[in-house]
């Protein structure tokens, strides 16, 4: 249990930086016309909220901190 704390909040403080550098991001469909069954489409990328990767960040070093000090 403790080791796997301590690589879950790694992973999820990678993570969080990695988003917080502005890295990630997600692609999002939009319908801009649609006459029958003919549709004109267009993708965009979004870049994905700053809060989530700071909540990874600050999740990620509570779990791998409670890993370190939990007593086995």
């Amino acid at each position: 249990m403790r080791t796997g704390l301590i690589i879950v909040g790694i992973i999820l403080v990678a993570v969080g930086i990695w988003i917080v550098a502005g890295d990630a991001s997600y692609q999002d469909t939009d319908t801009l016309l649609q006459v029958g069954s003919a549709k004109v489409t267009a993708t965009h990328d979004k870049g994905v909220p700053q809060w989530i990767g700071i909540a990874g960040i600050v999740i990620g070093a509570l779990l791998a901190i409670g890993g370190f000090l939990q007593k086995r």
